[in-house]
């Protein structure tokens, strides 16, 4: 007679004391993931101001010529590239190869990684702050956790300091718990959910009051009120969301054409500042506008929106669709998700502007919808980012709808990251 199999029960998560006692570290995980991203994002606008600002204007210079923008890309690429190749740590682990929350890198990378970090966000490369400033905060509290804190497990005290930085990113602790989720379930440890997203939402809840505090970070946007939808508004929708996130698919092989291409020059002073220079070029052509990660470029479009005809409005587009697929491709550290959202609100305005029956409040959240579904290929992040923009409750369950054929064209579309079978860094030592 065959024994019966009997399956075991399931794991059981965290003691109510465990996440009790451990509340206290992942309230300071989260501040302190908070106050590195401030602190890197100030050091870079001081270095902006500099190079945009105080040199161009005592040399009787305008910053908007486009021989200065061309300059200073050319030269943010040189610098960048010369960090790559010299610099111990050398910049740390090339964001176009790696997720959004990847395994921690060591300490050493992560000086040269802040390094480069802030030279292109200063310069006007058309990346985020995300990936870079995640890496950071990971590596870091990974080895101090493990110096001092022993008893927290290395994946917790990474997925924590993922969570604060994600939060301070966003302005939101929703935005850590959306990003999250699918990571915490996929883990097979057992145990309710929320158990489990618990000390990781502590993080991102002191990580987001921290940067409120500090800098007011804000994705939403001054559009017109929508306080109704109409049945059409779920067709417009739906179309505008589909052919953003088609657009966004064409910035998603390009990037994977290109970064062979500038890789195949091996040598990273050469393919980096060859990429300044074509972000430069794009720079020249698109305006400062197109320049930077885009978070108040996407604001002051909005605001000059009657000052850009469908033609310039097209080109700002497909400027900045080129500059992300190149600045990610060239090898400069930085996030997509930044310029994915200036680049679908920019969608959004066109759409209004050619079919003025579209609520401009509609275009613009469907538009940074599908945009950032393909880029960022996370269906919550989008829909989050999407209904921050708007500002308005009532677009969610449009969003909802809109999402779904966007989906299916990103869905088996090519991702916009070079492998993930490539040799991930192995976790700081303490």
């Amino acid at each position: 007679m065959k024994t019966p199999v009997v399956s075991s029960p399931p794991a059981s998560g965290p003691a109510v004391r465990t996440l009790v006692v451990m509340a206290l570290p992942a309230l300071v995980v989260g501040i302190v993931s908070a106050l590195v991203l401030y602190a890197l994002e100030e050091l870079a606008s001081l270095l902006e101001h500099g190079l945009w600002d105080a040199l161009p204007h005592a040399a009787g210079i305008d910053p908007s010529n486009g021989w200065w923008i061309f300059g200073v890309l050319t030269l943010t690429g040189l610098a960048v590239g010369l960090v790559v190749k010299f610099v111990p740590g050398h910049g740390g682990q090339d964001s176009a190869a790696t997720d959004l929350i990847g395994p921690p890198q060591r300490v050493a990378t992560l000086p040269s990684l802040a390094l480069v970090a802030v030279l292109g966000l200063a310069g006007g490369v058309s990346l985020g702050p995300e990936s870079p400033i995640i890496a950071i905060n990971s590596g870091l509290l990974v080895a101090v956790g493990a110096r001092f804190f022993p008893r927290i497990p290395g994946e917790l005290a990474m997925v924590m300091a993922a969570a604060g930085t994600v939060g301070a990113l966003f302005g939101s602790p929703i935005a850590a718990a959306l990003i999250l989720t699918g990571i915490v379930a996929a883990r097979p440890t057992g145990g309710a959910l929320w158990d489990r997203l618990f000390l990781p939402l502590v993080s991102a809840g002191a990580g987001s009051i921290t940067m409120t505090l500090l800098a007011r970070p804000s994705f939403a946007v001054s559009l017109p009120a929508y306080t109704s939808i109409a049945p059409i508004d779920l067709l417009s929708g739906a179309i505008v969301a589909a052919v953003a996130a088609a657009a966004g698919v064409v910035c998603v092989v390009l990037f994977r054409m290109l970064h062979p291409l500038f890789h195949g020059l091996k040598n990273p002073i050469l393919y980096i500042t060859l990429g300044g220079m074509v972000l430069g070029i794009l720079g020249a052509i698109g305006g400062e506008v197109t320049l930077f990660k885009g978070l108040s470029q996407m604001a002051e479009l909005l605001a000059d929106r009657d000052q850009y005809g469908i033609g310039q409005l097209v080109i700002v587009i497909l400027v900045k669709f080129a500059a992300l697929a190149v600045a990610a491709a060239a090898g400069f550290r930085g996030g997509h998700i930044f310029p994915a959202v200036f680049i679908g609100v920019a969608v959004g305005i066109l759409v209004n502007v050619l079919v003025p029956g579209v609520p401009l409040t509609l275009a613009v959240a469907c538009g940074v919808l599908g945009v950032v579904l393909a880029i960022s290929r996370d269906g919550w992040i989008a829909l989050f980012i999407a209904a921050l923009v708007s500002g308005n409750v009532i677009v969610i369950p449009l969003l909802c709808i809109a999402i779904l054929p966007a989906w299916l064209i990103v869905t088996k579309a090519p991702e916009m990251i070079v492998s993930k079978d490539a040799p991930q860094p192995v976790p700081a030592n303490p």
